[in-house]
């Protein structure tokens, strides 16, 4: 799979139809967020979904469906600004202001981590990357699905330079080693499957001392 700028069409069309696992859908909202002109699949899904649905044949409602549509219109608006929980983090972008976070945990010279905690799918779960200007993460591959959205700052690889707003799709296939371009340290979240895998004989001697 190769590294992309923005999610696939697939995914994007994935995400309108609220079929992405939870962590995946955090970091696709927050590419939508910061680049809303990748929009136009998503837009191009809820339209086509929207077809489909007026063109179902009619069903009988169950009987407490009155009362259950009662109970929505009486619920808080979404449109309504919800007092973040504590440990959130009103300064990251709104799909992500919404969640506690964990403390920062050093993952390596000038790399710290923590989670998001809430969204998760098995192994897979939300994290946030924070590294240093000039410094890099540890040249890794991966033992499951990394979607990677750019929050702040900038990252080189040897597919070039990921920017805010800039989103990466890996897998097992792709071995890269992240370094901070920019002179501010560079923000990410991730949703990560598994952990990620050091390669050759260093990288198992580290791979304890290495976890996300």
């Amino acid at each position: 799979m190769s590294l992309r700028r923005q999610p696939s069409e697939e995914r994007l069309l994935a995400f309108a139809a609220g079929t992405l696992s939870p962590p995946e859908a955090v970091v696709v909202a927050t590419h939508l967020a910061l680049r809303p002109e990748t929009r136009a699949w998503t837009d191009l899904g809820r339209a086509v979904g929207g077809d489909v649905l007026e063109n179902l044949d009619p069903v009988a409602l169950d009987a407490d469906a009155r009362d259950a549509t009662l109970a929505r219109l009486n619920a808080p608006s979404a449109s309504e600004t919800p007092t973040p929980p504590a440990g959130a983090d009103p300064s990251l972008p709104a799909p992500l202001r919404h969640f506690p976070l964990g403390r920062w945990r050093w993952l390596g010279p000038g790399v710290h981590v923590r989670d998001v905690i809430g969204p998760r799918d098995g192994d897979c779960r939300v994290i946030l990357l924070r590294i240093a200007p000039g410094q890099c993460t540890p040249r890794h591959t991966h033992g499951g699905l990394e979607l990677t959205c750019v929050i702040s700052g900038a990252y080189a690889t040897e597919d070039g330079v990921f920017s805010a707003g800039d989103f990466e799709e890996a897998d097992p296939n792709v071995t890269h080693q992240p370094r901070v371009v920019s002179a501010e340290p560079c923000l990410c979240v991730a949703a990560l499957d598994g952990q990620i895998v050091l390669p050759g004989k260093l990288g198992r001697l580290l791979a304890p001392f290495v976890r996300l």
